[in-house]
């Protein structure tokens, strides 16, 4: 349908799909923005508008603990979690994604497997490793149980992005350089991996900010100390103060921050290669 009539000027339909547009950004974003706002309510101000004054002191309470829970140690295992789960989704996904290019038999079966998690919803996921750990008489714990859990949850997709990534790989340069004498794992590291490099920043990305997030697998599986996504959860019971959406705040900034690297990084890599295509 053209948004423009005969004579140029915008048709009904136009300004109707603006508005609706308009509207689904107003909904997703609006409380997102409320709670940045209200994370710098003033020291006697409550969850609500309006607002009685302007600081930081929010903040402050987070980083001194007390009534606001242990956020700054939740956080801690938050990230630890995120960077243990980033670097082992990126090994296993990439070693997975190489060894698919070849057809074996039972990959189609081992592939099914590997994403069926996504099926499942995360509680049963939870409950079951959960059980399992009680099952052999060990104790749940964040940095085992729980690792497993979300592992889970970001392997599957990190697959999906990988095959992706490897199934637009041109052979023809491995080929090249198998003419030229380079041995298996030269082309690996000199060809293969350099190329698919910007998609394996993508697999670490969805693979920290999955972890970074996750609840519902870590609700029965992190044992006796809370992540973050956890702490919060528990703060909603007995936090009445504008503490919550500082650590809203703190945790988006976090967010941003980490793919925003993540894709400066990939523009970096593409200019790169634009400019020593440029070269040659």
């Amino acid at each position: 349908m053209a948004s423009r009539t005969a004579s140029g000027r915008r048709t009904w339909t136009f300004y109707l799909l603006t508005s609706l547009f308009a509207g689904f950004v107003l909904f997703l974003y609006g409380p997102m923005i409320v709670i940045y706002i209200l994370s710098f309510q003033g020291e006697t101000g409550g969850l609500t508008f309006p607002m009685t004054g302007f600081s930081s002191v929010w903040f402050h309470a987070l980083i001194e603990g007390g009534r606001t829970g242990d956020i700054s140690g939740s956080f801690q295992r938050s990230i630890v979690l995120a960077a243990i789960t980033t670097v082992l989704t990126v090994l296993i996904c990439v070693s997975a994604g190489l060894g698919f290019r070849r057809r074996f038999p039972g990959s189609g079966v081992v592939f099914y497997l590997a994403v069926a998690s996504l099926v499942m919803p995360g509680i049963f996921v939870g409950l079951g490793i959960s059980l399992g750990f009680q099952f052999a008489e060990l104790e749940t714990d964040w940095l085992i149980s729980g690792l497993g859990a979300q592992l889970t949850w970001t392997l599957p997709f990190g697959l999906l992005v990988m095959f992706a990534v490897i199934g637009r790989f041109d052979r023809r340069f491995e080929e090249a350089a198998r003419d030229l004498g380079a041995s298996a794992w030269q082309r690996t590291r000199e060809i293969t991996l350099p190329i698919l490099l910007p998609g394996i920043i993508g697999v670490g990305l969805f693979g920290f900010t999955l972890s970074y997030d996750e609840f519902a697998r870590t609700l029965l599986t992190a044992g006796a100390k809370n992540t973050l996504p956890l702490e919060i959860w528990a703060m909603t019971t007995n936090v009445t103060s504008p503490a919550l959406f500082a650590v809203g705040t703190v945790t988006t900034v976090i967010s941003f921050a980490v793919i925003g690297s993540a894709l400066g990084s990939i523009a970096l890599i593409q200019r790169r290669r634009s400019r020593n295509a440029g070269t040659h």
